[in-house]
Protein backbone atom coordinates (compact mmCIF):
# COMPACT_ATOMS: atom_id res chain seq x y z
CA UNK A 1 0.00 0.00 0.00
CA UNK A 2 1.28 3.41 -1.07
CA UNK A 3 -0.28 6.91 -1.64
CA UNK A 4 2.49 9.26 -3.21
CA UNK A 5 0.71 12.68 -4.68
CA UNK A 6 1.64 15.93 -4.99
CA UNK A 7 -0.57 18.85 -5.95
CA UNK A 8 0.08 20.90 -9.04
CA UNK A 9 -1.74 23.89 -7.12
CA UNK A 10 0.29 26.47 -5.76
CA UNK A 11 -2.23 26.40 -2.86
CA UNK A 12 -1.32 22.74 -2.89
CA UNK A 13 -4.15 19.79 -1.72
CA UNK A 14 -7.86 21.28 -0.50
CA UNK A 15 -9.00 19.84 2.91
CA UNK A 16 -11.11 17.59 0.23
CA UNK A 17 -8.54 15.94 -1.50
CA UNK A 18 -6.48 15.11 1.58
CA UNK A 19 -9.72 13.41 3.01
CA UNK A 20 -9.88 11.27 -0.23
CA UNK A 21 -6.08 10.31 -0.09
CA UNK A 22 -6.61 9.39 3.31
CA UNK A 23 -9.14 6.88 3.12
CA UNK A 24 -7.45 5.64 -0.07
CA UNK A 25 -4.95 4.52 2.50
CA UNK A 26 -7.87 3.08 4.46
CA UNK A 27 -9.40 1.03 2.27
CA UNK A 28 -6.08 -0.30 0.41
CA UNK A 29 -5.51 -1.91 4.20
CA UNK A 30 -6.45 -5.65 3.45
CA UNK A 31 -7.62 -6.71 7.30
CA UNK A 32 -10.44 -5.36 9.70
CA UNK A 33 -9.58 -2.41 11.51
CA UNK A 34 -10.57 -2.95 15.15
CA UNK A 35 -8.23 0.05 17.24
CA UNK A 36 -5.39 2.15 15.93
CA UNK A 37 -2.55 4.24 17.35
CA UNK A 38 -2.50 7.87 15.33
CA UNK A 39 0.89 9.72 16.45
CA UNK A 40 0.65 13.14 14.96
CA UNK A 41 3.13 15.72 15.92
CA UNK A 42 1.99 18.38 18.98
CA UNK A 43 0.79 22.08 18.47
CA UNK A 44 4.84 22.96 18.29
CA UNK A 45 4.20 21.70 14.40
CA UNK A 46 1.48 24.34 13.67
CA UNK A 47 2.23 24.50 10.24
CA UNK A 48 2.50 21.25 9.38
CA UNK A 49 -0.91 20.24 8.31
CA UNK A 50 -0.54 17.34 10.84
CA UNK A 51 -3.91 18.44 12.78
CA UNK A 52 -6.28 18.80 10.11
CA UNK A 53 -5.11 14.95 8.73
CA UNK A 54 -5.24 13.88 12.27
CA UNK A 55 -9.04 14.90 12.69
CA UNK A 56 -9.91 13.41 9.29
CA UNK A 57 -7.96 10.20 10.08
CA UNK A 58 -10.25 10.01 13.65
CA UNK A 59 -13.68 10.77 11.76
CA UNK A 60 -12.67 7.95 9.10
CA UNK A 61 -12.27 5.93 11.83
CA UNK A 62 -14.15 6.81 14.70
CA UNK A 63 -17.18 4.82 13.93
CA UNK A 64 -15.68 1.52 12.93
CA UNK A 65 -13.01 1.31 15.67
CA UNK A 66 -11.22 2.69 18.74
CA UNK A 67 -9.11 5.67 17.96
CA UNK A 68 -6.26 7.02 20.52
CA UNK A 69 -4.09 9.79 19.42
CA UNK A 70 -0.55 9.86 21.16
CA UNK A 71 0.98 13.26 20.16
CA UNK A 72 4.90 12.45 19.67
CA UNK A 73 6.06 14.93 22.25
CA UNK A 74 9.91 13.65 22.52
CA UNK A 75 11.54 16.35 25.16
CA UNK A 76 8.25 19.04 24.75
CA UNK A 77 5.85 19.63 27.69
CA UNK A 78 2.06 18.11 27.31
CA UNK A 79 -0.59 19.74 25.32
CA UNK A 80 -3.50 21.30 27.31
CA UNK A 81 -7.13 20.54 26.51
CA UNK A 82 -7.45 23.54 24.52
CA UNK A 83 -4.73 23.17 22.48
CA UNK A 84 -5.51 19.92 21.54
CA UNK A 85 -8.59 21.50 20.66
CA UNK A 86 -6.63 24.56 18.53
CA UNK A 87 -5.15 22.19 17.20
CA UNK A 88 -6.84 18.54 15.96
CA UNK A 89 -10.53 19.83 16.12
CA UNK A 90 -13.07 18.03 17.70
CA UNK A 91 -11.09 15.56 18.58
CA UNK A 92 -12.63 14.04 22.79
CA UNK A 93 -9.83 14.64 25.27
CA UNK A 94 -9.94 11.64 26.58
CA UNK A 95 -8.56 10.08 23.36
CA UNK A 96 -5.48 12.06 23.07
CA UNK A 97 -2.54 10.33 25.49
CA UNK A 98 0.41 11.60 26.92
CA UNK A 99 3.94 10.05 26.49
CA UNK A 100 6.20 10.78 28.81
CA UNK A 101 10.18 10.15 27.39
CA UNK A 102 11.90 9.96 30.73
CA UNK A 103 9.47 7.02 31.91
CA UNK A 104 7.18 5.33 29.44
CA UNK A 105 9.23 3.85 27.47
CA UNK A 106 10.53 0.41 26.54
CA UNK A 107 14.03 -0.67 25.44
CA UNK A 108 13.42 -2.79 22.34
CA UNK A 109 17.56 -3.15 20.98
CA UNK A 110 20.70 -1.46 21.09
CA UNK A 111 22.38 0.35 17.79
CA UNK A 112 26.22 -0.93 18.14
CA UNK A 113 28.97 1.21 18.96
CA UNK A 114 30.55 0.19 15.50
CA UNK A 115 27.50 1.47 13.47
CA UNK A 116 27.44 4.21 15.10
CA UNK A 117 31.94 4.83 14.86
CA UNK A 118 30.72 4.38 10.54
CA UNK A 119 28.58 6.75 10.33
CA UNK A 120 29.76 9.00 12.73
CA UNK A 121 33.22 9.02 10.98
CA UNK A 122 34.63 8.03 14.15
CA UNK A 123 33.17 11.25 16.31
CA UNK A 124 31.66 8.70 17.90
CA UNK A 125 31.78 5.22 19.49
CA UNK A 126 29.02 4.49 22.05
CA UNK A 127 25.85 2.18 21.56
CA UNK A 128 22.59 3.77 21.55
CA UNK A 129 19.53 2.27 23.05
CA UNK A 130 16.52 1.86 20.84
CA UNK A 131 13.27 3.03 22.78
CA UNK A 132 9.79 3.56 21.95
CA UNK A 133 6.43 4.43 23.92
CA UNK A 134 5.17 1.36 25.37
CA UNK A 135 2.02 1.55 24.11
CA UNK A 136 3.86 0.80 20.67
CA UNK A 137 3.82 -2.92 21.33
CA UNK A 138 0.37 -3.02 22.44
CA UNK A 139 -0.70 -6.18 20.28
CA UNK A 140 -4.13 -4.67 20.24
CA UNK A 141 -3.26 -1.80 17.58
CA UNK A 142 -4.43 -3.28 14.17
CA UNK A 143 -2.84 -0.16 12.74
CA UNK A 144 -0.51 2.43 13.75
CA UNK A 145 -0.46 6.05 11.77
CA UNK A 146 2.59 8.04 12.32
CA UNK A 147 1.66 11.74 11.20
CA UNK A 148 4.07 14.72 10.19
CA UNK A 149 5.91 16.53 8.38
CA UNK A 150 9.34 16.74 6.40
CA UNK A 151 11.19 19.37 6.39
CA UNK A 152 14.78 20.29 7.15
CA UNK A 153 15.94 19.72 10.62
CA UNK A 154 18.88 20.07 12.96
CA UNK A 155 19.22 17.14 14.25
CA UNK A 156 18.12 14.10 11.79
CA UNK A 157 18.83 16.51 8.29
CA UNK A 158 15.39 15.96 7.45
CA UNK A 159 12.87 16.18 9.80
CA UNK A 160 10.08 13.03 10.22
CA UNK A 161 9.68 9.31 9.19
CA UNK A 162 11.10 7.26 11.64
CA UNK A 163 12.50 10.29 13.62
CA UNK A 164 8.65 10.45 14.61
CA UNK A 165 8.91 6.86 16.73
CA UNK A 166 12.28 7.42 17.73
CA UNK A 167 12.41 10.60 18.85
CA UNK A 168 8.49 11.92 18.84
CA UNK A 169 7.39 9.32 21.05
CA UNK A 170 11.18 7.69 22.36
CA UNK A 171 12.79 7.52 25.16
CA UNK A 172 15.91 9.44 27.01
CA UNK A 173 19.12 7.46 25.61
CA UNK A 174 17.91 8.00 21.97
CA UNK A 175 16.54 11.15 22.27
CA UNK A 176 19.94 12.07 24.34
CA UNK A 177 22.45 10.24 21.92
CA UNK A 178 21.27 11.36 18.74
CA UNK A 179 20.92 14.78 19.38
CA UNK A 180 24.63 14.57 20.77
CA UNK A 181 25.31 12.61 17.58
CA UNK A 182 24.35 15.34 15.15
CA UNK A 183 26.05 18.24 17.56
CA UNK A 184 29.06 17.16 17.26
CA UNK A 185 28.87 15.94 13.74
CA UNK A 186 27.82 19.92 13.01
CA UNK A 187 24.46 20.97 11.66
CA UNK A 188 26.17 22.79 8.33
CA UNK A 189 26.89 19.26 7.11
CA UNK A 190 23.47 17.66 8.35
CA UNK A 191 20.75 20.41 7.91
CA UNK A 192 18.41 19.88 4.32
CA UNK A 193 20.19 16.47 3.69
CA UNK A 194 18.93 12.89 3.90
CA UNK A 195 21.16 10.10 5.27
CA UNK A 196 23.18 11.94 7.75
CA UNK A 197 24.38 10.03 10.75
CA UNK A 198 21.04 10.53 12.85
CA UNK A 199 18.96 9.92 10.39
CA UNK A 200 20.92 6.52 9.62
CA UNK A 201 20.76 5.58 13.09
CA UNK A 202 17.19 5.77 12.54
CA UNK A 203 17.08 3.51 9.54
CA UNK A 204 19.00 1.12 11.56
CA UNK A 205 16.33 0.97 14.64
CA UNK A 206 13.37 0.61 12.13
CA UNK A 207 15.21 -2.12 9.61
CA UNK A 208 16.39 -4.25 13.04
CA UNK A 209 13.58 -3.38 15.60
CA UNK A 210 10.17 -2.37 14.42
CA UNK A 211 9.69 -4.03 11.00
CA UNK A 212 6.89 -5.93 12.24
CA UNK A 213 4.89 -3.02 14.03
CA UNK A 214 1.75 -2.04 11.92
CA UNK A 215 3.38 1.30 10.71
CA UNK A 216 1.81 3.72 8.29
CA UNK A 217 4.16 6.67 8.03
CA UNK A 218 1.73 9.94 6.36
CA UNK A 219 4.40 12.55 5.63
CA UNK A 220 3.49 15.85 3.85
CA UNK A 221 5.37 18.89 2.25
CA UNK A 222 4.10 22.28 3.36
CA UNK A 223 4.80 25.85 1.89
CA UNK A 224 3.67 29.33 3.02
CA UNK A 225 0.92 31.13 0.88
CA UNK A 226 -0.41 33.54 1.42
CA UNK A 227 -0.29 33.22 5.35
CA UNK A 228 -1.71 29.88 5.19
CA UNK A 229 -0.51 26.70 5.49
CA UNK A 230 0.16 24.56 1.71
CA UNK A 231 0.01 20.76 1.80
CA UNK A 232 2.10 20.10 -1.52
CA UNK A 233 2.62 16.29 -0.91
CA UNK A 234 1.08 13.73 0.61
CA UNK A 235 3.11 10.36 1.33
CA UNK A 236 1.77 7.30 2.89
CA UNK A 237 2.76 4.09 3.11
CA UNK A 238 6.01 2.33 5.19
CA UNK A 239 8.66 2.40 2.25
CA UNK A 240 11.54 4.51 2.74
CA UNK A 241 11.14 5.36 -0.90
CA UNK A 242 7.99 7.78 0.04
CA UNK A 243 9.73 9.58 2.70
CA UNK A 244 13.17 9.79 0.18
CA UNK A 245 10.13 11.56 -2.29
CA UNK A 246 9.22 13.48 0.30
CA UNK A 247 12.69 15.33 0.94
CA UNK A 248 13.20 15.83 -2.64
CA UNK A 249 9.81 17.99 -2.55
CA UNK A 250 11.06 19.67 0.70
CA UNK A 251 14.00 20.60 -0.57
CA UNK A 252 12.91 22.05 -3.31
CA UNK A 253 10.29 23.87 -1.40
CA UNK A 254 11.66 24.57 2.00
CA UNK A 255 15.30 25.20 1.36
CA UNK A 256 15.98 29.03 0.02
CA UNK A 257 19.47 29.75 -1.00
CA UNK A 258 20.38 33.57 -0.85
CA UNK A 259 22.72 35.70 -3.02
CA UNK A 260 24.79 36.95 -0.19
CA UNK A 261 25.14 36.23 3.32
CA UNK A 262 22.98 38.64 5.34
CA UNK A 263 24.03 41.42 7.67
CA UNK A 264 20.95 41.77 9.61
CA UNK A 265 18.01 39.01 10.12
CA UNK A 266 14.82 39.49 12.33
CA UNK A 267 13.02 36.61 13.08
CA UNK A 268 9.23 36.17 14.43
CA UNK A 269 8.44 33.64 16.45
CA UNK A 270 4.52 33.00 17.21
CA UNK A 271 3.57 33.12 20.76
CA UNK A 272 0.90 30.27 19.54
CA UNK A 273 3.76 28.20 18.50
CA UNK A 274 7.40 29.33 20.41
CA UNK A 275 6.96 29.39 24.48
CA UNK A 276 10.94 28.37 25.10
CA UNK A 277 13.93 29.12 24.05
CA UNK A 278 14.19 25.38 23.54
CA UNK A 279 11.85 26.07 20.30
CA UNK A 280 12.46 29.12 19.28
CA UNK A 281 16.23 28.55 18.64
CA UNK A 282 15.01 27.51 15.55
CA UNK A 283 15.23 31.05 14.56
CA UNK A 284 19.23 30.45 15.03
CA UNK A 285 19.29 27.03 13.22
CA UNK A 286 17.24 27.93 10.37
CA UNK A 287 19.28 30.78 9.53
CA UNK A 288 22.89 30.14 10.89
CA UNK A 289 24.05 29.52 7.40
CA UNK A 290 22.50 32.46 5.97
CA UNK A 291 24.10 35.11 8.40
CA UNK A 292 27.16 36.86 7.70
CA UNK A 293 29.80 37.18 9.79
CA UNK A 294 29.57 40.26 12.07
CA UNK A 295 26.08 39.70 11.21
CA UNK A 296 23.26 40.48 13.79
CA UNK A 297 19.93 38.10 14.68
CA UNK A 298 17.23 39.77 16.53
CA UNK A 299 14.30 37.23 17.60
CA UNK A 300 10.97 38.17 18.37
CA UNK A 301 9.74 36.33 20.94
CA UNK A 302 6.45 37.16 22.21
CA UNK A 303 5.45 34.13 23.79
CA UNK A 304 8.53 32.68 24.77
CA UNK A 305 8.85 32.54 28.63
CA UNK A 306 11.60 29.80 29.62
CA UNK A 307 14.32 27.85 28.18
CA UNK A 308 13.94 23.91 28.57
CA UNK A 309 10.15 22.70 27.65
CA UNK A 310 10.64 20.71 31.24
CA UNK A 311 12.36 21.69 34.23
CA UNK A 312 15.68 19.16 34.43
CA UNK A 313 16.60 20.85 30.43
CA UNK A 314 15.36 24.43 31.81
CA UNK A 315 17.52 24.33 34.90
CA UNK A 316 20.38 22.73 32.88
CA UNK A 317 20.11 25.73 30.22
CA UNK A 318 19.59 28.16 32.89
CA UNK A 319 23.05 26.67 34.54
CA UNK A 320 25.19 25.91 31.47
CA UNK A 321 24.22 28.29 28.85
CA UNK A 322 24.08 29.13 25.26
CA UNK A 323 28.03 29.52 25.13
CA UNK A 324 29.51 27.72 22.00
CA UNK A 325 30.75 24.50 20.88
CA UNK A 326 33.78 23.84 22.46
CA UNK A 327 32.93 25.10 26.08
CA UNK A 328 29.74 23.04 26.05
CA UNK A 329 32.00 20.12 25.12
CA UNK A 330 34.54 21.06 27.70
CA UNK A 331 31.61 21.61 30.22
CA UNK A 332 30.49 17.78 29.46
CA UNK A 333 33.30 16.29 30.35
CA UNK A 334 33.34 18.15 33.84
CA UNK A 335 29.87 17.98 34.71
CA UNK A 336 28.00 14.79 35.29
CA UNK A 337 24.29 16.54 35.71
CA UNK A 338 25.29 17.88 31.80
CA UNK A 339 26.81 14.67 30.77
CA UNK A 340 23.97 11.96 31.71
CA UNK A 341 21.76 14.55 29.47
CA UNK A 342 23.16 14.82 26.20
CA UNK A 343 20.28 16.10 24.02
CA UNK A 344 20.71 19.38 26.98
CA UNK A 345 24.17 19.46 26.05
CA UNK A 346 23.36 18.95 22.05
CA UNK A 347 20.76 21.99 22.42
CA UNK A 348 23.46 24.32 23.98
CA UNK A 349 25.55 24.10 20.93
CA UNK A 350 22.80 24.62 18.73
CA UNK A 351 21.84 27.54 19.85
CA UNK A 352 25.38 29.51 19.89
CA UNK A 353 26.61 31.14 17.03
CA UNK A 354 30.13 30.33 18.12
CA UNK A 355 30.84 34.20 17.83
CA UNK A 356 30.20 34.44 14.36
CA UNK A 357 27.21 36.46 15.02
CA UNK A 358 25.12 38.32 17.66
CA UNK A 359 21.74 36.64 19.13
CA UNK A 360 19.49 39.08 20.49
CA UNK A 361 15.95 38.00 21.93
CA UNK A 362 13.42 40.14 22.03
CA UNK A 363 10.98 39.09 24.75
CA UNK A 364 9.03 40.60 27.97
CA UNK A 365 8.42 37.15 29.50
CA UNK A 366 12.07 36.60 29.62
CA UNK A 367 13.77 39.07 32.14
CA UNK A 368 17.45 40.81 30.97
CA UNK A 369 19.28 39.36 33.76
CA UNK A 370 17.65 35.99 32.67
CA UNK A 371 18.82 36.10 28.65
CA UNK A 372 22.01 37.19 29.21
CA UNK A 373 22.89 34.71 31.67
CA UNK A 374 21.94 32.20 29.24
CA UNK A 375 24.34 34.21 27.15
CA UNK A 376 22.24 35.63 24.73
CA UNK A 377 21.50 39.43 23.95
CA UNK A 378 18.13 41.44 25.73
CA UNK A 379 15.85 43.52 23.98
CA UNK A 380 12.70 44.82 25.01
CA UNK A 381 9.89 43.32 23.09
CA UNK A 382 6.97 46.03 22.33
CA UNK A 383 10.05 48.62 21.63
CA UNK A 384 11.96 46.22 18.73
CA UNK A 385 8.46 44.67 17.40
CA UNK A 386 7.56 48.25 16.23
CA UNK A 387 11.27 49.43 15.04
CA UNK A 388 10.79 46.65 12.76
CA UNK A 389 7.26 47.42 11.43
CA UNK A 390 6.08 43.76 12.39
CA UNK A 391 2.42 43.83 11.12
CA UNK A 392 3.60 44.83 7.71
CA UNK A 393 6.75 42.28 6.97
CA UNK A 394 6.45 39.26 4.92
CA UNK A 395 9.54 37.22 4.50
CA UNK A 396 12.10 38.71 2.33
CA UNK A 397 13.75 41.70 2.09
CA UNK A 398 12.97 44.48 3.60
CA UNK A 399 14.17 48.44 4.23
CA UNK A 400 13.22 50.22 7.02
CA UNK A 401 12.10 54.10 7.19
CA UNK A 402 15.52 54.93 8.43
CA UNK A 403 16.85 53.29 5.51
CA UNK A 404 18.08 50.06 7.44
CA UNK A 405 18.17 46.62 5.50
CA UNK A 406 16.49 43.55 7.06
CA UNK A 407 15.89 39.93 5.91
CA UNK A 408 12.79 39.32 7.61
CA UNK A 409 11.44 35.53 8.32
CA UNK A 410 7.99 35.09 9.81
CA UNK A 411 8.22 31.64 10.94
CA UNK A 412 11.63 29.85 11.12
CA UNK A 413 9.99 26.32 11.15
CA UNK A 414 9.00 26.63 7.54
CA UNK A 415 12.26 26.89 5.67
CA UNK A 416 15.98 26.71 5.50
CA UNK A 417 18.00 29.56 5.01
CA UNK A 418 21.47 29.43 2.92
CA UNK A 419 24.29 32.28 1.54
CA UNK A 420 25.80 29.26 -0.09
CA UNK A 421 23.90 26.13 -2.05
CA UNK A 422 25.33 23.01 -0.97
CA UNK A 423 24.58 19.66 -2.75
CA UNK A 424 22.17 17.47 -1.32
Amino acid sequence: MAVCEVSDRKTGFSDGELTALLKKSLDEIDRPLKKVLIIPPDATRLHSGAGKLTFAYYKLLKDTCAVDILPALGTHEPMSEDACRAFFGAIPYASILEHDWRHDIVKIGEIPGAFVREVSDGLISDAIDAEINRRLLDASYDLILSVGQVVPHEVAGMANYSKNIFVGVGGSGMINATHFLGAVYGMERIMGRDFSPVRRVFDYAEGNFIKNLPIQYVLTVTSQVDGRTAVNGLYIGRERRLFEEAVRLSQEKNVIFLDEPLKKVVVYLDEGEFTSTWLGNKAIYRTRMAIADGGELIILAPGVSKFGEDGINDRLIRKYGYVGRHNVLELCKAHPDLRENLSVAAHLMHGSSDGRFSIVYAADKLSRQELEGASFGYAPYAQTARKFFLCKHKTGYDILEDGEGVFFIGNPALGLWSASRFSF
